[in-house]
């Protein structure tokens, strides 16, 4: 088994980690939504590693990281809807998924060999000095286990890839705490995964955004109908229960136990957001191999909305019980 190398972000740990990723190996490194496990996107060995640590489906595309507009311009195609939404949001939690140029070097792997590529401009200092020491675009999924809860701090990587990956950087805990918001923009404007940016900051720019339905093509990560998931199963849009550990949200109503964990004491969707896998992945152990889980009803606007799609995805039925 690989070692994984726990590093710091400083001058040494940024170049140690760079070297990795030159030398085609994979380092997991915080952004401001998730921690994400980054691999050199124009490296196909590099890429491949990414979906064996992971235990990622290969027709589920990655988000490429890069560090400037510039970097951005050499790998997609931007029309005036993309440049809009880039200098108003990057960077930060949104990604976009443009035409793809020709010839570019990118790994058809990083694509699922669609004619589109994901890509964004994180914002964390760790994340953009990564990219520059680096030198060139990164291929970075979330650093967990396909299917399982996202990771927002260095501990949550190690408990899901310690000794599949070269290394972690840590930066902390990740301040927004759900991924980025994913729109589509190879065609009319489509929301494909909501997230970090809220659908009403982006149609207040460039008008109104189609939804993503059940059964459309699969063209952006996060889009699978099982996704994020605890182990223990869990029950949305009630309140506590007995035996049951529960996610709570708001001040808890007169007459009902309090809440075992709560995503935001005051209602606030932000904190919320930010809470959200950290208290996922508490609640699992809380709830043990033999236990089960309940979350209160979240607002389903502005950050509600991502919210709302993690908890849905993290209770669907998973693929290997037999029921989905």
């Amino acid at each position: 088994m690989t070692l994984t190398e726990p590093l710091l972000p400083d001058a040494s740990g940024l170049a140690r980690a760079a070297q990795m990723l030159r030398d085609g190996g994979l380092v997991a490194f915080p952004t401001e939504t998730v921690y994400g496990l980054g691999g050199d996107a124009q490296n196909s060995r590099a890429v491949a590693g990414i979906y064996e640590a992971k235990g990622r489906p290969r027709f589920n595309p990655l988000i490429v990281h890069v560090s400037d507009l510039a970097m951005a311009e050499t790998f997609a195609v931007f029309d005036a809807r993309a440049r809009t939404l880039a200098q108003a949001f990057w960077p930060g939690p949104l990604t976009l998924v443009l035409p793809l140029r020709e010839g570019v070097g990118l790994s058809p792997l990083v694509t699922a060999e669609l004619d589109s590529v994901a890509i964004r401009i994180p914002a964390h200092p760790v994340a953009l000095a990564l990219i520059r020491a680096f030198g060139g675009p990164l291929a970075a999924p979330s650093a967990n286990p396909s299917g399982k809860v996202s990771p927002t701090r260095a501990e949550h990587v190690a408990q899901g890839l310690s000794g599949r990956i070269g290394a972690i950087l840590d930066g902390g805990p990740c301040a927004v705490g759900v991924e980025s918001t994913i729109l589509g923009l190879t065609g009319p404007a489509t929301l494909l995964r909501p997230g970090g940016i809220a659908l009403e900051q982006i149609e207040a720019l460039i008008g109104p955004v189609a939804l993503h339905q059940a059964g459309d093509p699969l063209t952006a990560p996060g889009q699978l109908a099982s996704h994020y998931a605890p182990a223990a199963p869990l029950r949305l849009n009630c309140g506590p229960e007995p035996d049951a550990v529960h996610l709570g949200f708001g001040p808890s109503p007169e007459g009902i136990a309090r809440a075992t964990l709560n995503l935001s004491p005051s209602g606030d969707l932000t904190e919320a957001a930010a809470n959200l896998f950290h208290s996922l992945r508490e609640a699992d152990r809380l709830a043990g191999p033999q236990g089960r889980i309940t979350a209160a009803p979240i607002p389903d606007h502005g950050l509600g909305r991502a919210i709302n799609d993690r908890l849905s995805r993290a209770a669907a039925p998973r693929p290997s019980d037999g029921s989905a």
